[in-house]
């Protein structure tokens, strides 16, 4: 009978490894660009969490997020958007400074990433709360509230009834 799980752990762990190890030694962005979307899709598992916390993805994801590359850039907010589902992860990615970097993500042109970072919002705890609905955020979350793009209007709309 199979599991639920076709790898064990530490197969798993091994699997993710392989993959952040390709992904930093690559030279091409072309060639890096698939590792960067596997972690970014394999985050979104929670079987998978532990292991990217040990792999320290998250610090992978948001150097992600200061690349020129948009397409990096789209995988590192998703990722993170992916990671930060339960509170140890999103607790990493605020200990590491992540909050300027993704509101940094709310100015960007590929809609996927803005829709990421507006998500992304629930990084907001009571420690974080000033940095996230600080006013030039609130700000950009009423323009997004009033655009024609109904994925960025219903997300903005969620943020300012939430925040």
């Amino acid at each position: 009978m199979a599991g639920k799980n076709r790898f064990s752990v530490s197969d798993r762990f091994e699997y993710l490894q392989g993959l952040v190890t390709e992904f930093q030694d690559t030279d091409s962005e072309d060639a890096a660009r698939p590792f960067s979307a596997n972690l970014a899709n394999f985050a979104y598992n929670p079987s998978n969490i532990e292991a990217l916390r040990l792999l320290q993805v998250n610090e992978l994801f948001l150097d992600m997020l200061t690349e020129e590359n948009e397409n990096f850039v789209e995988f590192g907010i998703g990722g993170l958007c992916n990671f930060s589902k339960e509170r140890e992860s999103r607790d990493l990615i605020l200990k590491s400074g992540g909050v300027p970097l993704v509101i940094s993500c709310l100015s960007s042109n590929t809609d996927e990433t803005v829709l990421s970072a507006i998500t992304l919002m629930n990084l907001t705890t009571a420690t974080s709360r000033a940095e996230t609905t600080d006013s030039a955020v609130v700000q950009c979350m009423l323009r997004f509230s009033l655009t024609q793009n109904p994925r960025l209007r219903n997300l903005a709309s969620v943020f300012l009834q939430d925040y």
